[in-house]
């Protein structure tokens, strides 16, 4: 349903604070010996962005091919000269979707994923992007870093998460996959794989583009088949009718579902959006909490401990239905396990809504 070619045999490691991503991000960059492709929607010219053009650079001069891909959306405000240094430098930049006389004048579609492959053989995604707002927040006083989750693959996934930054790559100039790939395929590799008998951990990476719906419907897929759990964080969640009612019918069926927001926000205006929704929600047993710190950015699902979602998309219409996203979607307990950790430690530092 989500499009998403699976895999068996990979390792997989759960990253919940900005400081270690990025340290392990530069780590996998200063090894990486044939390439390095980096997308991310956000890339600011501060000190972590700096961080990064340098560890590129130094990839470029050793010989490894360096590619880095930006929206022009999510990179407004750093500087042409950022981009011309690191061109200079040995590093092939492309900025996707830049305005123009074209559909929709290029306000739409953004490029909002999030996403790093080394050697086709490592990666991360999630919803981290290059900026300082994950090391030390925004706020002018009590700052605090974004809480987010990014997660590393390590395997054969990574071979489909290069492929899905190769597509993007072209798309930055205009090149359109060939129609035959531009079609939701019947079949996708590795979908007869079962949990019980094949090698851990099991990945499909979900490409989201325009208008296909993928993680939306892989929500409606989990919602239906959750025996215990659905548990779910999303910035920015302004969720569809269908999305609403696939929650709330779980949790009318028993399943334990909890929802994680922020309750401060980088765009305040999406705060009142989110809560039109708390009523039909906490009225059919759904469990919602806010964030207490400055800002609550994943993008994360887990579902009966087994099923875990870590990217870019949030559930609102641009997230679901607009933008180019990438999620991985996992299935293991292991993981599972350690997901569930990490959201129960995050509701430990947030505040329940049990009335609007």
């Amino acid at each position: 349903m989500a499009a998403a070619n699976v895999s068996p045999g990979n390792a997989v490691t759960l990253y919940s604070d900005g400081n270690h991503t990025f340290d392990a991000m530069i780590a996998l960059i200063d090894g990486a010996r044939t390439s390095v492709s980096l997308e991310s929607y956000i890339y600011k010219s501060d000190g972590v962005g700096h961080r990064f053009a340098d560890a590129l650079a130094a990839a470029a001069s050793r010989g490894v091919r360096t590619r880095l891909l930006t929206d022009w959306v999510g990179a407004l405000g750093t500087p042409r000269s950022f981009w011309r240094t690191l061109r200079q430098r040995g590093v092939e930049v492309r900025v996707f979707n830049r305005p123009g006389f074209r559909r929709w004048l290029g306000v739409v579609p953004r490029d909002h994923r999030k996403l790093l492959v080394v050697d086709n053989a490592a990666g991360f995604t999630g919803g981290i992007g290059i900026g300082d707002e994950w090391q030390r927040g925004l706020l002018r006083k009590r700052r605090q870093a974004w809480r987010d989750t990014c997660v590393r693959i390590v395997g054969p996934a990574a071979h489909d998460m290069d492929s899905a930054f190769d597509v993007m790559w072209s798309r930055a100039v205009g090149e359109r996959p060939p129609r035959s790939e531009r079609k939701l395929k019947p079949m996708t590799r590795g979908t007869e794989l079962n949990p019980a008998d094949s090698v851990p951990c099991l990945v499909g990476i979900v490409q989201g583009e325009p208008w296909r719906l993928r993680v939306g419907r892989s929500l409606h897929l989990q919602a239906a088949a959750a025996q215990r759990s659905i548990w779910l964080a999303s910035a920015y969640f302004v969720p569809s009718f269908a999305e609403v009612d696939a929650l709330s019918g779980a949790a009318r069926d028993g399943v334990d579902v909890r929802l994680l927001v922020p309750s401060k926000y980088d765009h305040p205006w999406i705060h009142q959006l989110t809560r039109t929704f708390y009523r039909r929600l906490l009225r059919n047993g759904v469990r919602i909490w806010e964030w207490g710190g400055e800002m609550m950015h994943a993008k994360t699902t887990v579902v009966d401990g087994r099923w875990i979602r870590v990217g870019s998309t949030d559930f609102n219409p641009l997230g679901v239905a607009i933008n180019f996203e990438l999620d991985a979607m996992i299935e293991d307990a292991t993981v599972g396990a350690a997901a569930e950790r990490m959201f129960e430690h995050d509701l430990a530092r947030s505040r329940e809504i049990h009335h609007t």
